[in-house]
């Protein structure tokens, strides 16, 4: 019944996308079947046959050892004593996960200075270009937001992006909104995985999985929501900007390093800001229509404990349990799951992947709902990154602002879509 479920996800999604498409006659289903197909064929391999999957846990493995690597940079900058002594002292986030996100983004601006992170990119996006017959700079793009940020996967196709139309635009946003970089999946895997090595690279691999898989599923929902009108107009070349980061190795590194600590600094600041804004409303909300109406006891007892009040967070749960039902969640962990989906769309999820943990940690939630939220929450689409694309692409395609503006919520809509596609997909197979 749980798989079933997941197939009746993708098609509910479908239809969700078709509804809100901009030219629905001219939709190009056999690339959507494709794309679907893409994704079923790569979740079969990695979950269901070994010599993949083996391989996956081993590419997995590298982000584990990246962790161990970290940690030594960590015992420099806080102590050794600290450092080695974290179970005695409980989970630290701005020590045992900033630090991962800085590390691994310098190490990424070194593959992109030297020219492997952009070979890498290309074989996949080969795949995607010849198999769905996309313009060439939207299977670039695709293909490097599995690795890249979503404002930095665009610098890979910087000569094109002044000429795309709206429906290419439109891939690009969503793209980067249904994938994660590789500096926060490193982060992720630290606290999902906690102190042990083997949940660390189980992990990793699924959320390794979950960002490769998403790249086609964002194709798939970008097409259905803005189809390409005249094929014959794009561009298909498959040419990679040689534009490099920084002007050499070490500033590269330094670059790399630099925009870490931002995006470090920057999801510390947001989580300590979100989580007390959270408790604030949280209080308010308990103590006024929670009390006055006796919810705080009702939802305590009706949900066993696992909420001891009327709270945001059970708003949220309720709100979205339907599509968490959807995507293969178990029944009895619906509501933890539409909580999870609410968090990341209206905060982040970085927020949400921190409360992931914190139910693994307490042990309220089953596994395969802890495995196929992970997948869920595997990409960037909340109401932030509108803002976020807007003005970094825009950055470098001027030309083009009036159209990031206007498909921002399109593209918001896509990049959840393709999160819930991949989770639903997982689901039919775990």
């Amino acid at each position: 019944m749980e798989s079933y479920k997941g197939i009746l996800g993708v098609i509910f999604l479908i239809g969700i996308c078709y509804l809100l498409s901009k030219d629905r006659k001219s939709i190009n289903w056999r690339l959507v079947s494709i794309g679907i197909g893409l994704q079923l064929v790569f979740a079969v391999l990695v979950l269901r046959v070994p010599i993949v999957k083996k391989v996956f846990e081993v590419i997995a493995s590298v982000f584990v050892v990246f962790l161990d690597f970290t940690k030594e940079g960590s015992k420099f900058l806080f102590g050794k004593e600290l450092i080695e002594n974290i179970p005695a002292h409980g989970f630290i986030f701005a020590i045992q996960v900033l630090p991962t996100v800085i590390f691994f983004s310098a190490f990424t601006s070194l593959l992109y200075y030297l020219g492997i992170l952009q070979k890498i990119v290309y074989g996949i996006a080969y795949v995607m270009n010849k198999t769905m017959h996309l313009s060439g700079a939207e299977s670039l793009s695709a293909a490097g937001n599995i690795f890249l940020g979503q404002t930095e996967s665009p610098l890979l196709i910087k000569p094109y992006l002044n000429d795309m139309t709206k429906s290419e635009i439109l891939c690009v946003m969503v793209g980067g909104m249904a994938t994660i970089a590789g500096g926060v999946l490193a982060a992720y895997v630290g606290f999902l995985g906690g102190n042990d090595p083997v949940q660390q690279q189980m992990y990793a691999t699924h959320l390794l999985s979950a960002s490769i898989m998403s790249a086609p599923a964002a194709i798939v929902a970008s097409k259905i929501l803005y189809p390409e009108t005249d094929p014959n107009k794009i561009n298909k070349d498959l040419n990679v900007s040689k534009e490099k980061i920084g002007s050499n190795v070490l500033d590269a590194i330094a670059i790399g390093t630099t925009d870490g600590l931002k995006l470090a600094v920057n999801v510390g600041a947001m989580l300590l800001v979100f989580t007390a804004l959270i408790y604030m409303l949280n209080y308010i909300v308990q103590n006024s229509i929670g009390e006055w109406f006796g919810l705080n006891e009702y939802v305590k007892v009706n949900s066993a404990g696992r909420y001891d009040s009327f709270s945001l967070q059970y708003i949220l749960g309720m709100l979205c349990a339907p599509i968490a039902w959807l995507i293969g969640i178990p029944n009895a962990d619906i509501i933890l799951g539409g909580q999870l989906l609410g968090e990341k769309t209206i905060l982040n999820e970085f927020y949400a992947y921190t409360t992931l943990a914190s139910f693994k940690t307490e042990g309220i939630m089953s596994e395969r709902a802890l495995i196929i939220s992970t997948y869920a929450l595997c990409g960037f689409s909340n109401f932030a990154s509108i803002g976020i694309q807007i003005g970094g692409i825009s950055t470098i395609a001027p030309s083009q602002r009036s159209t990031l503006a206007e498909l921002g919520v399109l593209a918001l809509i896509g990049g959840t879509v393709a999160c819930l596609f991949t989770a639903a997909i997982a689901s039919i197979l775990i």
